[in-house]
Parts: C-alpha cells; sequence; structure tokens
C-alpha cells in the first residue's frame, strides 16, 4: 500500500538551490532547483518487508545512508519543480513496490506443434525440388 502525499510531504526534505542552464538573469536570482530528500529507513509507513523491497530495487539510486535523492530543474518555477519531485517520488515508490506475478510456464499445444513441423517439411520440399538433378 501506498501513503498518501500528505504522509510523503511530512517525512520528506526539500532543498532548493539555483538551477544551471538557459534562463538569463531568472536562473542568477532565483533557487528554482528542487531536490527532495526521502528516507527510506526512517519512514515508518512501511513494513520490514516493504523496506527491504525498497532497498533493493532502488539500490542504484539509494546513497549509503539510505537516502532517496529526486532532483527536478525543468521548470523556472519552484513549486512547479516541488510537485514534479513529489510525483517521481510517488511513481518510484509504486514501481518499486509492485510485486511481479510468479509465470506460470505453460504447455505449448498440439496443434502448433504439427503446424510447425508441416511448415518446415514444406519448406524442406521446396528446396529439395530446387536442387538441380545431376545426369
Amino acid at each position: 500500500m501506498l501513503p498518501s502525499r500528505e504522509e510523503i510531504l511530512r517525512s520528506a526534505i526539500f532543498k532548493t538551490s539555483r538551477s544551471g542552464g538557459k534562463g538569463g538573469q531568472n536562473v542568477n536570482k532565483v533557487s528554482s532547483k528542487v531536490e527532495l530528500v526521502f528516507n527510506v529507513e526512517a519512514f515508518a509507513y512501511f513494513t520490514d518487508e516493504e523496506k527491504v523491497r525498497l532497498k533493493e530495487k532502488l539500490q542504484n539510486r539509494l546513497d549509503s545512508e539510505c537516502l532517496l535523492h529526486i532532483v527536478s530543474q525543468e521548470d523556472r518555477s519552484q513549486l512547479l519543480n516541488k510537485e514534479k519531485t513529489i510525483v517521481k517520488l510517488i511513481d518510484l515508490l509504486k514501481k518499486a513496490l509492485m510485486v511481479q506475478k510468479k509465470r506460470k510456464p505453460t504447455k505449448i499445444p498440439k496443434g502448433v506443434i504439427e503446424k510447425r513441423l508441416k511448415n518446415k517439411a514444406s519448406t524442406a520440399e521446396k528446396k529439395r525440388n530446387r536442387k538441380i538433378i545431376g545426369f
């Protein structure tokens, strides 16, 4: 089960800084880049199993202190960037917590096997008929 947006906002830490790239004077004046820092270990909403699953799935994105960093600097507005980081975090958590169903191996139907063998036989017959028989 995924935590609500308000619970995430209570536990997440937001850092702002000046964004790089184009933007003219706006880039030099406004701190529009937003970094969301989320502590997977300290978040009480998840069970121990869910925390282990999150650590496994997000191991490439977590730092040494089990903190998840998400950065957004696409918009010129700090508020929009903050919203985007929250959406990214919820999406990441949703994907990481999803448990894949175990695949049940199925038998290949007899009709499919027979059709494949007939196709192979007809192709072989075509190629056999193309041969030039030497006298």
